[in-house]
């Protein structure tokens, strides 16, 4: 990577699907790096599977290219543009690309369910302003998500089912997950007030945390 200097900083936004990451963002009124289109293509030999299940653990960190997501925030931080891939989760494919500018602006967004997975990179890397992460009931979640992956035909009813179900089950233990990796918890108001002080250069997510509770665990269900 370039050493050309820091021109902007990133608002890493976690929570679990269907937490309203991407309504969040958009209500923002900033520059959005989605990072869901950072996943690895069906078919890749690294992809996670479901214990018992034979079907692909989407769910995973590691059914996602945690490399390549850094490095397009890295660059956009650094010259303000960059090329992102476009994927379709229906075909779990990478069909086109794109460019993404984010022209001069001093702060943007990367939201995905896998952002905290990259607050310490970014932190180290001196891109980070704030990494949050939304939370809210798992039984308002799992309506929220089933609604959105049935209008955008996602995947299969029976596999959205199932994925819905687990990932309700798992949501408290996700969201525990992501604090520990860095990400402060917290509900839409206060993520929007998080957004505007570091929109107005005051970045609470920029400083280290101390210490990570040593019972954080590396559970693959972000």
């Amino acid at each position: 990577m370039s050493s050309s200097p820091i021109s902007a900083r990133v608002v890493l936004l976690a929570g679990p699907s269907g937490s309203g990451k991407s309504s969040l963002a958009a209500r923002a009124g900033l520059p959005v790096l989605r990072l869901d289109d950072f996943y690895k293509e069906a078919g890749d030999p690294t992809l996670p599977q479901l214990t018992g299940a034979g079907d692909t653990d989407w769910d995973s960190p590691l059914s996602w290219d945690a490399d390549v997501a850094v490095a397009a925030i890295e660059r956009l931080c650094r010259t303000g543009r960059t090329t992102v891939p476009v994927y379709d989760i229906s075909t779990s494919s990478r069909v086109d690309e794109e460019a993404l500018d984010i022209e001069r602006t001093p702060l943007f967004i990367a939201e995905g369910i896998f952002a905290a997975d990259i607050v310490s990179r970014c932190r180290e890397l001196g891109l980070l302003a704030d990494a949050l992460c939304l939370r809210g009931r798992p039984s308002t979640t799992f309506r929220r998500r089933l609604a959105r992956d049935l209008r955008e035909g996602r995947k299969s009813v029976p596999v959205l089912l199932r994925r819905g179900w687990r990932l309700m089950r798992l949501e408290r233990g996700i969201v525990a997950r992501q604090v520990a990796l860095g990400a402060h918890p917290c509900g839409k108001d206060e993520a929007l007030g998080r957004l505007a002080a570091a929109a107005a250069g005051r970045c609470p997510g920029a400083v280290p945390r101390a210490t990570r509770p040593e019972s954080a665990t590396a559970e693959h269900a972000a």
